[in-house]
């Protein structure tokens, strides 16, 4: 035959030959996937990163923001504080009060400003002014918010107003907390401070682990997974307070479950706060609500317990005001509290809930009892 060559290939060869070429397609098709994996890993990422980022704040006087309405002082970072002026000219006043408000309150949430009887505004010369708290109505956000920023903002707007070397502070709920940091870092600007139902962090040192844990467990449960999350997470504070999957913190919800049965007898006392609610939180509610809780229930540099009598010679005075049938603040927690610094005048109401202060004539023995240590 001509030059022809007679190859004879077996069923095995045939067979290895056949794999061969199926298995070179496997590598192509894992890189494929390998890439698509990514493609979804990246854009899942890109999607939590997005859903758990705030919106930014629409900022009082900006372009896209709210307008300004409130008078306002600048401040040492070039921040605005805005203020709400009451009772007796300034000029003219014996004592000057400065309030801070609540949790998702703003400067018209000055309980003891708007119940004080006007014969003791007169009488005494009470002169009040009270603030918005950064982030809330029309005082700008502050990202570098701590406990101590929020006394030296306290300290300029008295400087600035022109309060003298000395005033008096009174902070209610969150706003209690302000007042700890006032008394440990601006203690010497101070004539006398009150702290009205303040809300406590579990996580300060000082407290019997054991009487935290019980305390924090009586709580209702989505708060107790929304604080947690403040404290061990605060990047994902915004995300669990926006997300719909759980249940967010109660008292962003306006939850009436937090109400015991004397807070629901002064709700009607607190109907006109349908004015204005809108402004609370016009600037955003991160920069208000979330940052709040990201401070106020996160780690300290200090633990109120550690603090000192700010009025050894009795020069002024400290004033913690707690209803036993609080249920956003346990009162054994600041029963305990009293007990480490005894040097504070407790005044502890039987029966009441957390919004005692808008009580008939508890602003009158609350002023008072801290201007002139009437009881």
């Amino acid at each position: 035959m001509a030059g022809g060559v007679n190859r004879k290939i077996s069923a095995s060869s045939a067979r290895a030959h056949t794999r061969r070429a199926k298995k070179s397609s496997f590598p192509v098709f894992l890189g494929l996937f390998k890439k698509t994996l990514v493609v979804f890993f990246v854009a899942f990422l890109a999607f939590a990163f997005k859903t758990i980022q705030p919106l930014p704040p629409k900022t009082c006087g900006s372009p896209d923001g709210p307008p300004i309405t409130a008078p306002r002082i600048k401040l040492r970072d070039g921040r605005h504080l805005a203020y709400k002026e009451h009772g007796a000219p300034k000029n003219t006043a014996k004592y000057r009060i400065i309030y801070v408000h609540g949790f998702d309150n703003c400067r018209h949430d000055a309980v003891v400003a708007q119940t004080l009887s006007p014969e003791i505004v007169e009488d005494l010369g009470v002169y009040i002014v009270s603030i918005d708290r950064p982030g809330y109505g029309e005082s700008g956000p502050d990202p570098n918010r701590t406990v101590k920023s929020l006394a030296l903002d306290i300290e300029e707007l008295s400087d600035q107003l022109g309060l003298g070397s000395k005033f008096y502070v009174i902070g209610y709920s969150m706003g209690g907390q302000i007042i700890w940091g006032c008394l440990k870092h601006i203690p010497h600007r101070l004539a006398g401070a009150v702290l009205l139902a303040p809300v406590v962090n579990y996580w300060w040192t000082g407290f019997p682990t054991n009487l935290s844990s019980i305390a924090f467990s009586q709580q209702l449960l989505r708060d107790q997974w929304a604080l947690r999350v403040s404290h061990y997470t605060p990047w994902l504070t915004y995300w669990w307070n926006t997300q719909k999957w759980f249940p967010s913190l109660s008292v962003i919800a306006h939850s009436p479950d937090n109400f015991s049965k004397k807070d629901k007898e002064l709700v009607p006392k607190i109907s006109e706060r349908i004015n204005y609610p809108a402004q609370i939180r016009q600037q955003g509610e991160y920069e208000s609500l979330h940052r709040d809780l990201i401070v106020g229930f996160g780690t300290w540099e200090f633990s109120p317990m550690d603090l000192e009598n700010p009025f050894p010679n009795n020069e002024g005075s400290v004033h913690l005001w707690q209803g036993d049938n609080d249920k956003l603040v346990p009162v054994t927690l600041q029963r305990y509290i009293i007990q480490k610094l005894p040097w504070i005048n407790y005044h502890e109401i039987p029966g009441a809930g957390h919004f005692f202060p808008h009580a008939d004539g508890l602003s009158d023995s609350i002023v008072k009892s801290l201007l002139v240590g009437e009881k």
